[in-house]
């Protein structure tokens, strides 16, 4: 409140109220960037926030993985482990349509104490994609800014090539907590990016028209950029959220929802008007398994938000209203998204016209099967998506034992876990990385971090 004082905002201490004045909010939106960069552990630029770029990243943080063991259709829903994070960040490294990890679920063998920033060290110690993640503890920032630091070397370095974006939440209607405010405060000073991400539920939280949540949201939202230009102007980040509708019959909050796939679109139209890069929660699902009603939500929510231009995409891999996060889903995710990226590229010209020649070629040959036209642009012109796509024949399907889609993903899975290439960062980074990690946890009363968070040598190449 003492920052927001000394720059004009009208606060009333008694009722922890805060007033911003206009001229507040127009400042920070004068020095809030119009575009930002990420990169990735090596340094390698991989985002580059800015017009309508498109990126997927993986939904977080779910309480609940979907075990599909044997590539059953059903699955169990249990709580995860290490072992489950591991395998996610290895499969998700390698998914050419995710362009950066997530701290997508909360593994819950280690102590709750340290469940954020332990995340974030197994996703820097077996991945190598830029990371969205946030914190659950007051502690966790600090930790988390270490292991980047670690990464690049040093603080310099790090604003200068981002590794990471933070989430900061609001808490609807109209309120910032203490932690939340420290995060952007705190991410704003070390250039670290954020992502604002408000939740009006419409009709419970908000307004029960879009319209009118839109409005709660947009607040939220202007609230959290003067928050972060106070603390350093030109502080990057993301015009974002995660608006619902909610669902009267059964008291949930459907972010798969015809509605709250609108307002993510509603709301990145703003975030574009006022020059800001944006993300939403979309292209997810509330259903319980990778299911038809996944596919239609997912699918619905990806082309949408790719056609809006949502600069940063938050949703794959993620089932059960943000409670569950499935692998196999990620995999059939990772195809929907690729099919986005060909719808976006459009339709071109490539020697097609004159169009004469071409069809003289076809009335000869009565086919175009080895046309140099074809030869050239085909591989181009069509997205070939993977074997969990199943173009091929019925009797070719029944020949390999007519798989689902789960069992389809879940051997995609396997293929991927075996293709797996350690991280490229040094030897001295990752045993940094670990005992760094080692030292929280001991402090936090864990004697040892569990086997499948070192590697051999504490390397991460397991």
């Amino acid at each position: 409140m003492l920052l927001l004082a000394g720059h004009g905002a009208d606060v009333e201490k008694n009722q922890q109220h805060v007033r911003f004045t206009n001229d507040m909010i127009d400042k920070a939106l004068k020095t809030v960037p119009s575009s930002f960069k990420l990169y990735d552990v090596t340094g390698k630029e991989t985002h580059n926030f800015s017009g309508h770029n498109v990126y997927f990243t993986p939904a977080s943080s779910a309480l609940n993985i979907l075990d599909t063991a044997g590539g059953n259709d059903t699955g169990q829903i249990r709580q995860p482990n290490t072992g489950d994070y591991v395998r996610y960040v290895k499969v998700v490294n390698q998914l050419n349509h995710i362009a950066s990890q997530s701290t997508a679920f909360v593994p819950a063998d280690v102590s709750e104490k340290i469940s954020d920033s332990y995340r974030l060290y197994l996703n820097l110690l077996y991945g190598e994609k830029p990371v969205v993640t946030g914190t659950f503890t007051d502690k966790g920032f600090s930790i988390m800014k270490e292991f980047q630091m670690a990464v690049r070397g040093s603080e310099k370095e790090l604003k200068e090539k981002p590794l990471t974006i933070f989430s900061c939440c609001p808490t609807t209607p109209l309120k910032w907590g203490e932690r939340s405010c420290h995060d952007i405060i705190n991410c704003g000073r070390g250039g670290i990016p954020v992502e604002l991400i408000p939740m009006p539920l419409a009709g419970f939280t908000g307004p029960v028209t879009l319209a009118g949540s839109l409005v709660g949201h947009t607040a939220e939202n202007l609230s959290g950029i003067v928050i972060s230009q106070l603390s350093n102007p030109g502080a990057p980040l993301l015009y974002g959220g995660a608006a619902a509708g909610f669902d009267m019959r059964y008291g949930t909050t459907p972010l798969g929802a015809v509605e709250s796939q609108m307002m993510a679109c509603a709301y990145n139209e703003i975030g574009k008007y006022l020059g800001i890069p944006t993300q939403a929660y979309i292209a997810l699902s509330d259903a319980k398994t990778p299911d038809a009603q996944a596919g239609i939500e997912t699918s619905m929510g990806a082309t949408m938000a790719a056609l809006s231009g949502i600069n940063s995409i938050s949703g794959p891999g993620m089932l059960d209203f943000v409670n569950c996060f499935s692998i196999e889903k990620l995999i059939v995710d990772n195809e929907i998204c690729g099919m986005t990226y060909r719808m976006l590229n459009g339709i071109e010209p490539k020697e097609d016209f004159p169009t004469l020649p071409l069809y003289r070629e076809l009335l000869k040959e009565q086919h175009l099967l080895t046309s140099r036209h074809t030869r050239r642009y085909f591989k181009e012109e069509h997205y070939f998506p993977g074997k969990v796509m199943d173009r091929s024949s019925r009797s070719k399907w029944e020949e390999q034992g007519s798989p689902t889609l789960i069992k389809q993903a879940h051997t995609e899975i396997n293929r991927l876990l075996d293709s797996y290439q350690p991280s490229s960062l040094s030897r001295d980074i990752k045993n940094r990385l670990t005992k760094i990690m080692e030292s929280e946890a001991q402090r936090c009363g864990m004697e040892k971090l569990p086997p499948a968070a070192r590697g051999p040598h504490g390397m991460g190449d397991q």
